[in-house]
């Protein structure tokens, strides 16, 4: 099953921008579906390609990059006849799947592209850590871009909801809420979205067997069996501290700050202790790290404080699965009290966790703030979210606040407003109502937090 992504979009504008003058490296983490859209690309836009599996590619394969770089007619011959595929100048595609596996063949880009001869797509995952770039020199004719789990509006396009998605956006965009029906159905499919969550294969597993909760988690089970034995392969000296951090995500994120806290971690720990182990996350693009703003001024990263960060999971269905053992989720009929909307614990770090995530896939580096009273001993504002337009001459900031529940208050949002009115270009609560504005606050239901 193959469903219609986003990405696809940008792979077709990579290959008319560039008509082979740069290869395109699509990057992100395991089990997204990378290779299952580059396959479906190239046999729709080419006349033939070539996909190269570095998990498994043969030996006769490495050893032409290792020795038959230097005479490309060779080195296409034994491609083309390893893989039983005739190539065609200017209309085939060479695909370099798990390139990180083999460093070498991401250095022979170089040479390839300017052969000009076909075009190129590397995929990988942890690009960029130390193992996989220490012996190569990263070529500098690679455009990259970065893939993740699909997001709403994919899982609405999945769900066969598409005219769902362009109702949201409509109404997004002409400011005024959806029909209170159509609204609830919105939610309906949202917290679907929030339990099965954007791996392909959770997706396939769930429309594939009746829209069955059950074996969506399975999968994402075997994916988080996967993301640790690939943790257990990194370097020794930090593989425990990466490990501890992934396994208690959900339970920083349960907590009310929802920080990291490494005291809970090792005695006496230290941000730059643990260095390599956000690195290693963030690479592996498992995770999604957010930091605190001390000062929410032109540029959110210029004040950013790496001390003191939340740590999300890259995708809210794994979040779920990760958070809860199969027993809590049968005995307690979890996905029926989600699905409902009646699950009082642990729900916030879920919506909040989905937000995470929403503004990720569209392209936003979020940071969050707080402000702490030194007459009260304590945190008096605390914004989940701060995003910003980038903008050199009209910088403008947009804080976000998350609520899950019907019930709620947004003092810190409004002592933020106070304190930072003129940067501010619009303040967001975004909670499981209809859309509506009041005073200065725009208000929108969290399947709406796509069109930001």
């Amino acid at each position: 099953m193959i469903f219609r992504r986003k990405i696809y979009k940008k792979l077709e504008n990579w290959k008319e921008d560039t008509k082979g003058s740069k290869a395109l490296f699509i990057e992100g983490a395991r089990r997204i579906g990378k290779s299952t859209i580059v396959e479906a690309f190239a046999e729709k836009e080419y006349k033939s390609y070539i996909i190269i599996d570095f998990n498994d590619a043969s030996e006769a394969v490495k050893d032409a990059f290792v020795n038959y770089l230097q005479d490309l007619d060779t080195f296409f011959m034994i491609l083309s006849t390893e893989y039983r595929t005739v190539l065609y100048p200017g209309e085939s595609v060479l695909i370099f799947d798990e390139i990180q596996q083999f460093p070498k063949a991401r250095q022979s880009i170089k040479r390839l592209v300017k052969d000009g001869r076909f075009h190129y797509i590397e995929t990988g995952s942890l690009v960029s850590i130390r193992e996989n770039v220490q012996d190569i020199t990263i070529p500098s004719e690679e455009r990259r871009i970065k893939m993740y789990p699909m997001d709403f509006e994919e899982f609405c396009w999945a769900m066969g909801e598409e005219s769902m998605s362009q109702y949201i956006r409509r109404c997004f965009e002409e400011g005024k809420p959806l029909t209170e029906q159509f609204h609830r159905k919105a939610m309906l499919l949202y917290r679907q979205y929030l339990v099965v969550g954007g791996m392909p294969q959770s997706v396939v597993a769930y429309l594939g067997n009746g829209r069955s909760f059950q074996k969506a988690d399975e999968e994402k089970r075997d994916i988080l069996a996967l993301y640790r034995d690939d943790i257990m392969k990194i370097e020794a000296k930090y593989q425990s501290r990466v490990l501890s951090i992934f396994d208690q995500i959900p339970a920083f994120l349960s907590q009310h700050e929802k920080r990291v806290i490494l005291s809970d971690i090792e005695v006496g720990a230290s941000f730059s202790k643990f260095n390599d182990t956000f690195f290693w996350l963030d690479n592996s693009m498992i995770a999604n790290e957010c930091f605190n703003c001390t000062d929410p001024n032109v540029g959110l990263a210029l004040n950013e404080d790496r001390t003191y960060l939340k740590c999300y999971m890259g995708d809210t269905g794994l979040l779920v699965s990760h958070a809860f053992t199969e027993a809590e989720i049968e005995t307690e009929d979890l996905y029926r009290q989600l699905i409902l909307g009646r699950l009082s614990v642990n729900e916030g770090m879920i919506f909040e966790n989905a937000v995470m995530q929403a503004l990720v896939c569209s392209g936003y580096t979020p940071f969050f703030y707080t402000h702490y009273n030194a007459e009260k001993h304590r945190n008096d504002i605390e914004i989940d979210f701060l995003i910003s337009n980038k903008s050199k001459t009209r910088y403008r900031i947009y804080p976000i606040e998350v609520k899950s529940t019907e019930k709620y208050s947004i003092h810190s949002l409004e002592k933020f407003m106070e304190k930072f009115r003129e940067r501010i270009g619009q303040a967001y609560v975004i909670d499981t109502k209809n859309y509506r504005r009041k005073d200065d606050v725009v208000y929108i239901p969290a399947y709406m937090t796509m069109c930001l």
